[in-house]
């Protein structure tokens, strides 16, 4: 059976990782699928105040027939407090400087902004034929989308055809709960509909220096009770909105130890 899936909004995921490890989670509604895996480094975390990580992560969309699933049109990413983004300090890129580049292009316009390295696998959906694969590079950037902090992802690929794909993940804070920073997306089509990417996988984490002190992009603690060597709890809760009117609910669950 061959899978067709579809939307590089799940790189959102790459947040998704607030400690611990994340074991592979999978969500279904009829025959629409999504499935994600992750993890960080380092594994070990204070218990009380947070550390830098690094989090690798990989999904994808499909459906459980091989037919090609609807299009993703909005996500909502509710990440847990025990984790923090973080962009005090750190320079910012926009969505027009990316938009129509190169990998290196992008990376020559907004290297002091990158946060993220990965690559994807894209397949082009021609009308006279059958769908074309293609692997590209994929950047992430800190940024700045209609005036609010965001994440931007940018894709490159150049076979079968060349194609720039720029998606922003505008960030927000709540206050006091379980869920502490929420991004959230709308999809547009990509390519006009002829194009789906099918496979993603990155890595997020960047350390820096602000004014003399040493942050980190993304950090983490440990949140386990005094005496407990670990703990295991929801890393983030996920809303996936598609245009068929289906909605897939999904919570990542992981642990942690304590150094």
């Amino acid at each position: 059976m061959r899978r067709r899936l579809l939307v590089p909004a799940l790189l959102a995921l790459a947040l998704l990782i607030g400690a611990g490890v994340a074991r592979g989670e999978l969500s279904q509604s009829g025959d629409l699928r999504i499935s994600f895996s992750g993890g960080f480094s380092p594994r070990s975390l204070p218990r009380d105040r947070l550390a830098p990580i690094t989090v690798h992560v990989k999904g994808s969309i499909g459906t459980t027939d091989g037919s090609v699933p609807p299009s993703l049109q909005r996500v909502e990413i509710a990440l847990n407090s025990s984790g923090r983004l973080s962009t005090v300090g750190l320079p910012a890129c926009t969505s027009a400087l990316l938009q129509s580049t190169t990998t290196e292009t992008a990376l020559e316009r907004c290297h002091q902004a990158l946060v993220g390295r990965g690559s994807f696998a894209l397949s082009v959906n021609f009308p006279s034929g059958s769908p074309a694969p293609a692997k590209g590079t994929m950047l992430a950037f800190n940024g700045l989308y209609d005036g609010k902090p965001a994440l931007l992802l940018h894709f490159f690929a150049t076979v079968p055809v060349r194609v720039t794909l720029v998606f922003p993940l505008t960030i927000s804070r709540r206050g006091k709960g379980q869920f502490g920073t929420v991004l959230r997306a709308d999809i547009p089509a990509v390519g006009g509909g002829v194009g789906a990417v099918t496979e993603i996988d990155l890595k997020i984490g960047r350390e820096y220096t602000y004014r003399g002190r040493r942050r980190s992009y993304l950090s983490a603690s440990c949140a386990a009770p005094a005496g407990f060597p670990g703990a295991v709890f929801p890393l983030a809760r996920g809303s996936f909105h598609f245009v068929d009117g289906r909605t897939l609910q999904t919570t990542l669950t992981s642990d942690c130890s304590v150094r």
